[in-house]
């Protein structure tokens, strides 16, 4: 096997399990703060969105810092460097006992973990510049496959074996992915800039991230792209982390089945995603990619608006199948 090859399939395998294992746990932080003591609404939703937010707010300070590192030292060192991250912090949080702890640990969790960016990247300089935007395509199906695959697991398990288990399995299967990059990916040095060990330094590292962000910044579709994406997801982060309080409150009911249900909307929103992806691209390649992401918007913001007069838990699934159509 040629050495891209090697190195996509090895990248996509350690991907496909590592996302698998952070969703499933993504969706079930109210269940396991309850288990850590909280008993008050306000204080679960409170903590629900510190805790889920945490991450992404610190990944999103730390990625320019990480992609200049990763430019000068290899990608390779940095997709690994983010999959033992997981297993150290995810595997923590099965021994905090407070909501503040598992805070802490989800902000380590997000300045040291972003593995899909330095992922997308080694596997696609690394691939014959013919295909590189099929590999990078293919790439990302690893992600939205397990976004599918791990909500399910979670749903199904995180009620009979506990959060605390599935922290632990969230940490072994992301050691396996590094373990698996760091044993069979080959890099090609070639393809790193060429920097002194002076240039390495930590103040050096946050100079080149800042000189490179300004420069894409620079360009006027980008931003326009940057304050599209950010409002969407805004939207995502207000429902998503709150899903099995929104899911309970629909049912009315607490049982384990709640957890089940909701692993199920997260898992079929991700399935219609990974299939509306590929078509929405080639429609925008039709009609333009500007007009595609208005659509898309549009019916997001729908589907995002349907979620204050959903009366029943199927019309919850329909509506989630539609917000997966638009993201």
């Amino acid at each position: 096997m040629k050495d891209w090859k090697r190195t996509y399939w090895a990248v996509w395998v350690a991907n496909f399990i590592t996302a698998t294992g952070m969703m499933s746990f993504l969706p079930f932080f109210p269940r396991h703060l309850e288990s850590l003591g909280l008993t008050e609404r306000a204080e679960i939703e409170l903590w629900t969105g510190l805790v889920f937010g945490a991450a992404p707010l610190a990944a999103a300070v730390m990625t320019p810092v990480w992609g200049a590192l990763g430019d000068r030292i290899g990608r390779k060192a940095m997709v690994a460097r983010a999959m033992f991250a997981i297993t150290l912090f995810v595997g923590g949080m099965s021994f905090v006992t407070t909501p503040l702890g598992l805070f802490f640990m989800r902000l380590g969790q997000g300045v040291f973990s972003g593995f899909v960016a330095p992922s997308i990247t080694l596997v696609s300089v690394s691939a014959p510049p013919e295909r590189q935007g099929r590999i990078t395509g293919s790439l990302q199906t690893a992600i939205a496959l397990g976004a599918v695959v791990g909500p399910l697991l979670g749903g199904v398990f995180a009620a009979d074996l506990g959060m605390d288990m599935i922290f632990r399995c969230v940490a072994v299967s992301a050691a396996v992915g590094a373990v698996i990059v760091l044993m069979l990916v080959r890099e090609d040095a070639a393809a790193r800039q060429q920097t002194s060990l002076g240039e390495r330094s930590p103040r050096a590292l946050i100079k080149a991230a800042v000189s490179d962000l300004k420069e894409a910044l620079a360009i006027r579709e980008l931003r326009g792209v940057v304050v599209f994406l950010f409002f969407l997801q805004f939207g995502m982060g207000i429902t998503n982390p709150l899903m099995e309080l929104f899911v309970r409150d629909v049912v009315g009911d607490d049982g384990p089945g709640v957890a089940r249900m909701t692993g199920a909307l997260f898992s079929s929103m991700a399935m219609v995603n990974l299939f509306a992806m590929p078509w929405w691209g080639s429609y925008g390649d039709k009609v333009g990619h500007s007009k595609a992401l208005g659509i898309c918007s549009l019916i997001a913001s729908i589907a995002l608006g349907l979620h204050a007069i959903v009366p029943t838990i199927a019309f919850l699934f329909v509506v989630r199948i539609l917000l997966g159509a638009g993201m």
